[in-house]
C-alpha cells in the first residue's frame, strides 16, 4: 500500500489520540457485546484497523474501527450463514473477506456510485446514523435500557420512563457532560475537554464508591496484544454476499465523514482512496483478532472534538490504546459505562447540532429533497441499515431521474445582425425554406425524451427547411432512445424537402452515427464534426445551410 503525506503529528493530536484510544475501549467492548461478539475482539478493532487505515486513508481525519452498525450486520450475517459468531477463525475470514470486497471496490473506483447519493439522502442517512449513536448508549447513561427495535420508539420509550433512570448512573453521565461542558468552555482546555471529564468523572465516581456499571462488568481486559489468527477458509462459500453486505454498510457509513469533517490541511478526500484504506485495515485487522470495520462517525467525531489535526491522531490512539490494554489493563477496566455513555451522547448531539444547517438548506430547497431526506431518516432509523441504503439509493435515483426530466431543454440560438448568437425559445414549428438552430442541454437520459420532444418544432410545413441541432452536450454514447428520437425526426423532416443537421459532433458519437445508419438518413452535410474553437462548428454548419436554403427550388432537386 501506498502511505499518504502523514505530515507531523501535534501536541492535540497525541491528546485527542489518547481521547480516542481511552474511548475505543469502553465503546468497542460494548459494541461487540451488543452483537452477541466477544468483547475483546471489539477492543481490537481499535488496533490495527485503527493504525493502518488512518496511515492510508484519503480524509485525513477518519478513524476506521468497529461500529455498531457493522457489529450487528456482522451477527446477522454469521447466524444466517449458520457460524458460530464467537469463533475466532470465522470472524478473521469475515474481516479479511470484507476488506478484500472494500478494496476490490476501490480500485474499480466504484466510489463514484456515492456521488449520485443525493445530499438530501446523505443528510438523513447521517443523521439518523447520529440518533443510532444516542439511540445505542442511553441505558449506559441512565441504566435504563428502552424498550423497541425502532430508534424513535426507543427514544420516546427512554423519555416516557423517567422514573426508571438509575439515580447513580444518571447524575454520573450528566456530570461527565457537565465536566466536558466547563472544560470546553476554557479555550486552551477545549482540544481535551473529552479527556478532562473521562478522567475527572472516573475518579470521582471511585473515590465516592458511586454503584454504577464499569467496563469490568462487561468483560476483563487481557493484558496482551492482539495475536496472529488464520481465517477458516472453509466457510468462504457461505460468506460471499455476507462480506459484500457488511461492506456495503460499513461504506456507506464512512462516505459521510468526509462531508462533515473536512481536512484541516485543506487536501480533498478521495472516496476510491478511503475504499482502498478501509480494505486495507480489514485485511490487516482479520489477522489480528478484530471485528470488521469501517469509517466511524462517532469515534472520528471524538477525535476532531479532541482537537486532532492530523492523521497521527488515528495512529496515536490505536497505539495507545495498545499500550493502555498491554499496561494498563485493569485501570481501564474500572472506566464507568454513564461517563462512556454521557461523552457518546455529547458526541452524537455535536453530529446532529452539525447537521443543522444542511437539514434547513434541502427542507428550503424543494419538497422532492426534503422529502427524500425525511424518508431515508426514518428508515435509518426504523429498518436494518442495509435495508436503509437500498432506500436511500432508490430515492437517491428517483430525484436524478425527475432533475434530468425537468432541467433537459432546448434552446433556440438565433444570429444577430453584428454575428452574435443569442439565445430565444424554440419556435412552434419550423418555417420552410429557413434555417433554424436549437442548442440541446441535457444528459440523454430516457426520462427527459418527452421534454425534449415536446420542444422539437413540428415538421408539417417544413418544405425546404434546415434544423441544426447543437449536440456538444450529448454524451458519446447516448441512450439508444435519443438515437431513436433523431432517426424520428431526421425521417419526419426529410419527407418535407427539409433536413436534420447535427452539429459539434465527436468521433465517438459519429462513429455511432454512421454504425447505427443514421447518418445515411441524414445525408451529406448532416453531420457536423466538433472544433477545438467553441463555435467553430456552428459557424459551418449556418453557413452551409444557409447555402442550401438559398438556391432555387431546382436548382436544389437537380442536386439531390
Amino acid at each position: 500500500m501506498r502511505l499518504k503525506r502523514l505530515g507531523r503529528p501535534t501536541g492535540s493530536d497525541v491528546g485527542s489520540g489518547a481521547v480516542t484510544g481511552l474511548f475505543s475501549i469502553p465503546e468497542g467492548m460494548a459494541y461487540a457485546a451488543i452483537a452477541g461478539f466477544n468483547p475483546v475482539a471489539g477492543l481490537y478493532a481499535g488496533v490495527v484497523p485503527a493504525i493502518v487505515g488512518s496511515l492510508t486513508s484519503r480524509t485525513v481525519l477518519m478513524v476506521t474501527t468497529l461500529t455498531s452498525a457493522i457489529a450487528l450486520t456482522s451477527q446477522s450475517v454469521l447466524s444466517d450463514a449458520g457460524l458460530d459468531a464467537k469463533d475466532a477463525g470465522n470472524i478473521a475470514l469475515l474481516t479479511v473477506m470484507v476488506g478484500a470486497v472494500m478494496l476490490l471496490m476501490g480500485v474499480l473506483r466504484l466510489g463514484a456510485v456515492m456521488s449520485f447519493v443525493s445530499h438530501a439522502v446523505m443528510t438523513g442517512f447521517s443523521t439518523g446514523i447520529a440518533l443510532q449513536i444516542i439511540t445505542g448508549v442511553l441505558k449506559d447513561a441512565t441504566g435504563y435500557k428502552p424498550e423497541g427495535h425502532n430508534r424513535l420508539y426507543q427514544l420516546g420509550n427512554w423519555l416516557w420512563h423517567i422514573g426508571d433512570w438509575q439515580s447513580a448512573a444518571t447524575l454520573t453521565a450528566l456530570a461527565t457532560i457537565g465536566v466536558w461542558a466547563a472544560a470546553r468552555a476554557v479555550r486552551r482546555l477545549e482540544p481535551v475537554a473529552l479527556l478532562i471529564a473521562m478522567v475527572t468523572v472516573s475518579v470521582a465516581v471511585a473515590l465516592l464508591g458511586a454503584g454504577v456499571e464499569l467496563v469490568r462488568d462487561i468483560a476483563s481486559i487481557p493484558a496482551a496484544l492482539p495475536s496472529f489468527t488464520s481465517p477458516d477458509l472453509a466457510a468462504v462459500p457461505d460468506l460471499v454476499w455476507g462480506a459484500v453486505s457488511v461492506a456495503l454498510v460499513a461504506l456507506a457509513q464512512a462516505a459521510g465523514i468526509a462531508p462533515s469533517m473536512p481536512n484541516p490541511d485543506g487536501t480533498r478526500s478521495d472516496i476510491n482512496g478511503d475504499f482502498r484504506s478501509q480494505g486495507y485495515a480489514n485485511l490487516a485487522g482479520g489477522l489480528f483478532q478484530a471485528l470488521p470495520s469501517g469509517g466511524s462517525m462517532s469515534r472520528t467525531g471524538v477525535v476532531v472534538s479532541a482537537g486532532a489535526r492530523t492523521r497521527w491522531a488515528g495512529v496515536v490512539s490505536g497505539v495507545f490504546l495498545a499500550l493502555v490494554v498491554l499496561l494498563c489493563g485493569s485501570l481501564a477496566e474500572r472506566i464507568p459505562m454513564p461517563v462512556i455513555g454521557g461523552l457518546i451522547l455529547v458526541v452524537g448531539g455535536e453530529l446532529i447540532w452539525g447537521k443543522r444547517h444542511d437539514i434547513l438548506l434541502v427542507l428550503r430547497t424543494s419538497w422532492m429533497s426534503a422529502g427524500a431526506m425525511i424518508l431515508t431518516f426514518l428508515a435509518t432509523t426504523q429498518l436494518p441499515l442495509q435495508q436503509a441504503i437500498v432506500l436511500g439509493a432508490v430515492l437517491s435515483l428517483l430525484l436524478y431521474c425527475a432533475q434530468a426530466a425537468r432541467q433537459a431543454k432546448l434552446a433556440a440560438l438565433v444570429r444577430s445582425d453584428d454575428g452574435r448568437w443569442q439565445t430565444a425559445e424554440p419556435p412552434a414549428a419550423l418555417p420552410p425554406g429557413t434555417v433554424t438552430v436549437l442548442d440541446y442541454a441535457g444528459s440523454s437520459f430516457f426520462a427527459e425524451l418527452p421534454r425534449i420532444e415536446s420542444q422539437l418544432p413540428r415538421t408539417g410545413d417544413a418544405r425546404g427547411a434546415v434544423l441544426i441541432l447543437v449536440v456538444r452536450a450529448l454524451p458519446d454514447v447516448p441512450s439508444s432512445a435519443v438515437l431513436e428520437l433523431l432517426d424520428r425526426y431526421a425521417r419526419h423532416l426529410g419527407d418535407q424537402g427539409g433536413q436534420l443537421v447535427l452539429c459539434g459532433v465527436q468521433p465517438p458519437l459519429a462513429h455511432l452515427l454512421q454504425r447505427s445508419g443514421i447518418a445515411d438518413r441524414l445525408g451529406d452535410g448532416g453531420i457536423v464534426p466538433a472544433t477545438p474553437e467553441l463555435l467553430g462548428a456552428l459557424e459551418e454548419a449556418w453557413g452551409a445551410a444557409r447555402e442550401r436554403t438559398s438556391r432555387p427550388p431546382h436548382q436544389e432537386s437537380d442536386m439531390q
